[in-house]
């Protein structure tokens, strides 16, 4: 007879479980001690939402299930934020909480929330264990759908009764499956919209961002050369320094991108998720737009595509490679002009030598300080419209941004979990001073830890996005400003290094210092976000409307 804990454990490390990211409390302690002898490592954190947003960092960047635990009630409910992120995200984690005793407790209601319930709405399945017997089941279920596509949140609840149970189960492995595929007819209809079209477009999402398809997508193009561009959640998976890469969707209308989708008579979607912000409007009439996705499309008014191929992803991408060829009528000049204008534009600004620092001098600089594989992980603000659409990215998932639930706070311990993933590369944690202080007490996490990770703080003392759309409206400044610690002697409080550079030209090199050296560096940064609306609504706009 094995004890419950134990069997939960077993079931976790049979399937491949490497850490857990999380805070026990006393309704887990024989969850706690079945992981104290196990092979699965706990990260401690300081923070719930925390933990949860490392797991799903690490189930984004593997395609596993990361996992994250929490005691009952308010330990529970700091996971909800987390489950959303990894919901909306498209991010596969599996959230443990705890419970009082379900047979027999002598605590009334104290603590008790219905969990179970309150993570319906925000995940993919979520159960409640009620007999050390069914806890195979209930585990390979959770991390089947966690992991399937679309891939999400999944909550688990041991009840710490249930968890010291004996039983005589075992784990249940997991099954050999393979996704669905497209239907011949469908490809085929693809295909020949795809070669009767004059200027075809692709556009690469989301779901495209997974390493097999990436893969066949990077063959695809160099076959039929046609240009490409991305959503917010697609950098990457093409190279975009490649010559027929148009830009990033990162604004809602009237970028250079969006002249190239103006132009174009077919475009080819391959991976939008409908949970990013939507990259071009569709107009009845206007274009054949070719869903290709692992599911069906989810119609809206701005969304409903003529021809939808659905099935996985690579295979769709590697059967229409197959049956398509160049084609001679395709024009794509326009497209390369809408790509030089592009470029033009973006080197703006990169010299900047104002102080503080120009959003467009930040990205170039920390591009020059990242080599192709590093990865970058955004919190959220005005700067990650900068980084969507000036940060090149050469290869997948080496710019963390969040384009879904888009939350605050995430920025930092993304960053942790991403150091953990990919212990050879350098990782860059990039924050408003906003969203930083939502989660700073993670830094006493990643020293604890000994992990070699730079944190780049954009210092405005105010809620910067939010008041630049005050500014836009045209509405008073006001409810945006707020004060700030001294970033520095914070940092080293908590046994990190903290900088903070004196001019422009200090940046760059203080930057690669910090990425070179081993342990925990904290660059406080001020910048400069005056110009932002003149240049995102009206400069661009101007720039890329006269395009001919």
């Amino acid at each position: 007879m094995t004890k419950a804990s134990d069997l939960f454990v077993a079931a976790l490390e049979a399937e491949g479980v490497e850490y857990v990211f999380g805070i026990p409390g006393e309704e887990n302690l024989d969850l706690l001690e079945s992981l104290r002898t196990s092979s699965i490592r706990l990260v401690l954190t300081r923070h719930e939402q925390a933990a949860g947003f490392m797991a799903a960092t690490y189930g984004r960047l593997t395609g596993k299930a990361g996992v994250c635990l929490s005691t009952l009630g308010p330990g529970a409910t700091n996971l909800v934020t987390a489950a959303a992120y990894a919901q909306l995200g498209a991010m596969p984690m599996l959230m443990i909480t705890g419970q009082k005793p379900i047979k027999i407790s002598k605590q009334a209601s104290f603590q008790i929330v219905d969990v179970v319930d309150a993570m319906r709405p925000l995940t993919k399945y979520t159960r409640q264990i009620v007999s050390a017997d069914s806890i195979p089941a209930r585990v390979r279920e959770a991390f089947r759908r966690a992991e399937e596509e679309r891939p999400g949140a999944v909550h688990l609840e041991l009840p710490q009764d249930v968890a010291g149970e004996p039983t005589d189960a075992r784990p249940i492995p997991a099954a050999f499956s393979r996704r669905p595929v497209a239907e011949d007819q469908a490809i085929e209809r693809a295909a020949q919209a795809i070669a009767q079209a004059r200027h075809p477009l692709l556009m690469i999402g989301a779901g495209a961002n997974r390493k097999t398809t990436a893969k066949t997508l990077h063959a695809f193009v160099a076959k039929l050369g046609i240009p490409y561009f991305s959503t917010q959640m697609g950098k990457g998976v093409l190279d975009e320094e490649g010559p027929l890469w148009l830009g990033n969707a990162a604004l809602s209308d009237r970028d250079f991108v969006h002249r190239a989708i103006d132009a174009a008579d077919c475009i080819v979607n391959i991976g939008h998720d409908v949970i990013e912000k939507p990259p071009f409007f569709m107009r009845e009439g206007r274009r054949t737009v070719i869903h290709v996705n692992y599911d069906a499309a989810e119609v809206d008014p701005v969304y409903f595509p003529q021809i939808e191929v659905v099935g996985d992803i690579a295979h769709s991408v590697w059967r229409l490679g197959e049956v398509l060829q160049p084609q001679p009528h395709w024009d794509f000049a326009f497209f390369g002009r809408v790509r030089e204008a592009l470029l033009a534009q973006l080197r703006e600004r990169c010299d900047d030598d104002r102080f503080p620092l120009a959003p467009q001098r930040l990205v170039a600089d920390v591009r020059a300080a990242m080599a192709p594989h590093d990865v970058v992980c955004l919190d959220n603000g005005l700067y990650k419209l900068w980084f969507a659409r000036s940060y090149r990215c050469r290869e997948p998932n080496t710019l963390l941004l969040d384009n879904a639930l888009a939350t605050m706070g995430a920025g930092l311990p993304s960053a942790i979990a991403a150091r953990i993933v990919c212990p050879e590369r350098k990782v860059l944690a990039v924050c408003g001073d906003g969203g930083f202080m939502m989660n700073s007490q993670e830094l006493e996490t990643v020293v604890r830890l000994g992990l070699d990770l730079t944190v780049l703080v954009l210092r405005d003392d105010a809620y910067g996005m939010i008041k630049w759309k005050q500014a836009h409206e045209r509405y008073p400044s006001f409810g945006m400003d707020l004060g700030n610690p001294d970033f520095v002697a914070y940092a080293r409080s908590y046994g990190a290094r903290g900088h903070r550079p004196a001019s422009s030209d200090a940046f760059l090199p203080l930057l690669r210092q910090a990425l070179a050296a081993p342990g925990v560096d904290l660059i406080e940064v001020p910048i400069d976000y005056a110009d932002d609306d003149r240049i995102l609504n009206q400069d661009i706009p101007r720039l890329a409307a006269a395009l001919r």
